[in-house]
């Protein structure tokens, strides 16, 4: 497996500089993964596929669905696509290689551990900061629009909030300057975890079922559901940072309540 993956990465830095492959590359995998994993739950929406799995009864109307993916290319071209570019020469000060040899698993596993943990703590304090009542007003409010989330919204904000909470995303590579594909590697997996945050479903084999600290879909849209003032959760991938300050009461409390109103159905039934 080892070779294939090495075979693999020797036609790219053969054919294409690593310019190439660290700004267009890693723009081309993002709109790839982003737009494959987060279309699909805009057509359930519409379809009214797999309803009985969706958070919210209310759906977007599809002008509103338009907007978002219309205001998404938008931003990924104009904000996006430029810090990656104008960022290359930051990460590689910081010592990102892209050429063979392959890093180690355990070396790519342990980073991307360490940029998870990172990311959450700093996410978390941007994320409230953008909550108080100036910044949410100016700023946050645009990715609040959709007070129903669907997958592609997670992307969805201001130009200065991609820019503001870009940084807990990057600030673990820029630390430790790691191999692209691992960089990669990153990229991919923060993608699937925002857009399955917002996707509006929770399903069975979610991962929330199965990681007690793994926030998900169902924690984050209780934080859409409420004023900026109220909502509370505001972690990114893992909950505890809400737990360790006390800002997932609400949400706590209301599954609380719909777990004892579900027993008493179960009862009375």
């Amino acid at each position: 497996m080892a070779s294939i993956f090495e075979s693999a990465w020797t036609y790219l830095v053969t054919h294409y500089s690593d310019f190439q492959l660290a700004c267009l590359g890693s723009f081309f995998l993002h709109e790839s993964v982003f737009f494959l994993s987060g279309l699909p739950f805009i057509y359930f929406e519409r379809a009214g596929w797999l309803s009985k799995y969706k958070i919210q009864t209310k759906n977007n109307t599809p002008a509103a669905q338009e907007k978002c993916i219309t205001r998404l290319v938008l931003y990924h071209l104009c904000v996006n696509l430029p810090v990656m570019i104008l960022s290359y020469p930051v990460f590689r000060f910081m010592g990102m290689r892209i050429s063979l040899p392959l890093p180690s698993w355990k070396v790519i596993s342990t980073q991307i551990l360490f940029y998870f943990i990172l990311e959450d703590f700093v996410f978390y304090w941007g994320h409230r900061i953008l909550h108080t009542k100036w910044l949410y007003k100016h700023v946050h409010s645009v990715h609040h629009e959709y007070a129903t989330p669907f997958g592609l919204t997670s992307e969805y904000a201001h130009p200065a909030e991609i820019l503001f909470l870009g940084f807990a995303t990057i600030v673990g590579p820029a630390i430790t300057g790691p191999h692209l594909i691992t960089l990669w590697l990153w990229m991919v997996l923060r993608v699937l975890e925002t857009v399955e945050a917002h996707c509006g479903y929770h399903f069975p084999w979610s991962l929330s079922n199965f990681l007690p600290l793994y926030g998900g879909a169902d924690f984050h849209d209780y934080h859409h559901r409420l004023l900026y003032t109220k909502s509370g959760n505001y972690s990114s991938t893992f909950v505890y940072m809400d737990w360790i300050f006390g800002t997932d009461k609400g949400y706590r409390k209301l599954k609380a309540l719909k777990s004892v109103g579900d027993e008493a159905e179960v009862k009375q039934s």
